[in-house]
């Protein structure tokens, strides 16, 4: 199979790979050559490829992983390589940067929504 990953800063990698694990936000899974064709929802998490008899693993910002034929296209935020150690602790920052991400974007919304209201009832007395 052929893994590219792209962030928006452009091509992290292209590949040749044999195996691919990889974590949706259901929950784990494994990708071979002869599988179906699929999209999914990525958590952030550590992906796993497999090339050339040996393993390489990289934490992913979530994204969308895409399976079509040999060819695998993973869009994310950001991804890192290097060591399991440290990928895990860079996966734990991104959770927590979507964590904080997700919490600035309720109180927007709940800004939002308190205008809304306000605004609402202003026309309602006049």
């Amino acid at each position: 199979m052929r893994l590219k990953i792209l962030v928006p800063a452009g091509l992290f990698l292209d590949r040749l790979v044999d195996k691919i694990l990889a974590e949706s936000t259901r929950g784990g899974f494994c990708l071979l050559p002869n599988h179906i064709d699929t999209a999914s929802a990525l958590a952030p998490g550590i992906l796993t490829y497999e090339a050339e008899g040996e393993q390489h693993h990289l934490a992913v910002n979530g994204g969308v992983l895409v399976k079509k034929g040999d060819a695998v296209r993973v869009s994310s935020r950001a991804a890192v390589t290097g060591e399991l150690g440290e990928l895990e602790a860079e996966v734990l920052r991104m959770q927590d940067e979507a964590a904080e991400a997700e919490k600035y974007a309720r109180s927007a919304v709940a800004k939002l929504e308190a205008g809304f209201v306000r605004t609402l009832i202003e026309v309602e007395t006049t």
